[in-house]
């Protein structure tokens, strides 16, 4: 038997049509903004900043210098074997990346440089297929610039990290930035902006970024792309500052700025036409909220693209609506190949789906060590893992299970050593409730290393682990339809307070917290009318609940800074604690990556 290759081969062999009349256009705009910016710049006080900077590196090597002299014998020894504690030191204020890379001691540094090492070859090897599409992309998106922080954005979610804990999230991280490569190279390559490609441009299926991936795999000959999300969604959360404009841009259009930022940007980014133009169709979605659906319906007359709305009843838990959702997939099909010319592929379907299966009982023993006393897969690296294997993914990718199969393995032996991912910083366990910051993804990581609180899972995670059925086309249909209904966020906040208030005490229950770190979107407003509810009953269990308020997308609204302040307040005053970490107690990082 062939082996499965994905994705599939003649994607990356299709012919481009490069505008090259474009792309000089763009040079020479590009050309004329540098010579504003140099007639622009006061080159004397830029002269002077860099200066300044260079005496700043000076001192701050100085004063690592002197901190290293000042330790005993034995504490040098510590530094050398288990890496720095003063994990504040790598912030700087006004600063974009950190002032350095983190110091593991010299095993965790090796292991952490060899990643760091293999992540730049499957990124120069990815775009070194199509690179002429991928720098047309450079010069026509600013998206694309913020991607070039990508190592930071893994450098930051791994900060703190020793021993199994740090190999497990190279590898997590490795599957979804391979993805997010791959899926950016052919998004560049057929964009009538650029590349141009026409015959890959019409075995694109765009997805909107919250439609699960799952449907694809019945058209293996098909690509299926979640549209929004690498020029929005997962951008995001590797620049906080990336879809200021997008915000910025729909809102001079008239939309109030307290509008949800998720479907906000996603609108902004079609304003300021920052989504590549391609792909034969487009699948929107309800999920999962009403902004989604408004965000859709802009989106549909802007694209001007054939669109079917993929719609789900709100009441999942009534079986009489299952009906509605197979009917819903199954003109979805219907869709798909009516504008592709492409066949829905049963074997292809469960094939995929089998594999899903099995990623789903791996993801269930992690819940099972993690439950216990010794949790090991724990993070924000992991959380985002989760949510990407769950929707984007979805089984499509045969590499992504033989990884999931190392870093169990990893996780196991861990276990069995009773290993601790942030070692001596296992304080409290915490479970993460509504929805995150995206502007603050690694949020998880920084009360782990400051306060000891580690987050055992988050709710966005907790999502239908029904085994789908592989057999029955019908069954198939209805499982499908089963886990559409029950998605990320979705699953919690439709159908009614119970999935989302009451499943909450549920959980506390089966992992066994201390604290509930619980978001406030301050944009959304379907959480803030059971606070009331949530404080009582944790009083009622003795549960700590430290309620942080966000943006989700805009950092604006409320800063990183006042999020860590919420929690500093709380520790300090109800927990009595000291830090572990005072240098992450107060930094400023408005700026940073």
């Amino acid at each position: 038997m062939a082996k499965e290759k994905y994705p599939n081969p003649k994607f990356f062999r299709m012919k481009d049509k490069m505008d090259w009349k474009r792309q000089a256009e763009n040079v020479a705009e590009i050309a004329e903004i540098c010579k504003e910016i140099a007639r622009e710049t006061d080159w004397k006080a830029a002269g002077a900043k860099h200066l300044k900077g260079w005496k700043d590196f000076g001192l701050r090597v100085a004063d690592e210098a002197r901190a290293v002299a000042k330790m005993s014998g034995g504490e040098r020894l510590d530094l050398l074997i288990n890496g720095e504690k003063r994990l504040g030191r790598l912030y700087k204020a006004g600063a974009m990346a950190f002032t350095r890379r983190e110091w593991r001691g010299v095993k965790d540094t090796a292991v952490d440089f060899y990643y760091w090492l293999d992540t730049w070859k499957m990124f120069l090897l990815t775009f070194g297929k199509d690179l002429i599409p991928s720098l047309n992309g450079v010069l026509n998106y600013r998206w694309m610039i913020s991607y070039f922080c990508a190592h930071s954005f893994m450098d930051k979610n791994c900060m703190g990290l020793r021993g199994e804990a740090l190999r497990m999230h190279h590898i997590m991280i490795y599957q979804i930035y391979r993805y997010v490569a791959e899926n950016i190279v052919f998004l560049n390559k057929a964009d009538k902006h650029g590349g141009n490609s026409e015959e890959l441009s019409r075995k694109i299926v765009l997805l909107d970024e919250m439609t699960m991936a799952q449907l694809m795999a019945g058209f293996p000959d098909l690509l299926g792309i979640p549209y929004q999300l690498m020029p929005v969604f997962l951008l995001s959360e590797i620049d906080q500052l990336a879809c200021i404009p997008y915000l910025d841009a729909v809102e001079s259009y008239g939309l109030p700025a307290d509008a949800c930022p998720v479907p906000a940007s996603e609108c902004g980014a079609a304003v300021i036409d920052a989504l590549p133009i391609c792909g034969k169709c487009f699948i929107s979605s309800s999920m999962p909220c009403d902004g989604s659906v408004m965000a859709s319906s802009f989106q549909d007359r802007r694209f001007k693209m054939p669109t079917f709305h993929l719609t789900f009843p709100v009441r999942y838990d009534d079986e009489e609506t299952l009906e509605c959702g197979v009917e819903e997939i199954k003109h979805c099909i219907k869709f798909i190949e009516e504008q592709t010319g492409a066949k829905w592929n049963w074997d292809a379907y469960f094939t995929a789906m089998k594999r899903f299966n099995q990623e789903t009982s791996f993801e269930l023993e992690k819940w099972d060590v993690n439950k216990t006393d010794h949790p090991q897969l724990i993070g924000p690296i992991y959380e985002l893992f989760r949510k990407w294997n769950y929707e984007m993914d979805g089984g499509l990718d045969p590499r992504v299970l033989p990884a999931m199969k190392k870093v169990n393995k990893i996780m196991l032996k861990a276990y069995r050593k009773k290993a601790e991912p942030w070692r001596g910083k296992m304080r409290h366990r915490a479970i993460v409730w509504s929805v995150p910051a995206h502007y603050y993804a690694n949020f998880s990581n920084w009360l782990a290393n400051c306060w000891g609180i580690n987050v055992l899972v988050e709710m966005e995670g907790l999502n239908f682990t029904k085994p789908l059925e592989t057999e029955d086309e019908q069954g198939a249909l209805e499982d499908l339809a089963r886990l559409y209904e029950r998605m990320v966020m979705r699953r919690h906040t439709n159908g009614g307070y119970d999935h989302v208030l009451t499943e909450l005490w549920r959980q506390v229950e089966a992992w066994r917290p201390e604290i509930v770190i619980m978001y406030q979107h301050v944009s959304c407003k379907t959480m803030s009318t059971l606070s009331g509810l949530f404080d009582e009953q944790a009083r009622e269990r003795g549960i700590h609940m430290i309620w942080i308020e966000h943006d989700l997308m805009d950092p604006r609204t409320v800063s990183r800074r006042t999020m860590r302040a919420k929690v500093n307040s709380y520790m300090t005053a109800v927990m009595r604690e000291e830090p572990l970490d005072p240098s992450l107690l107060d930094f400023e990082d408005d700026v940073t990556w």
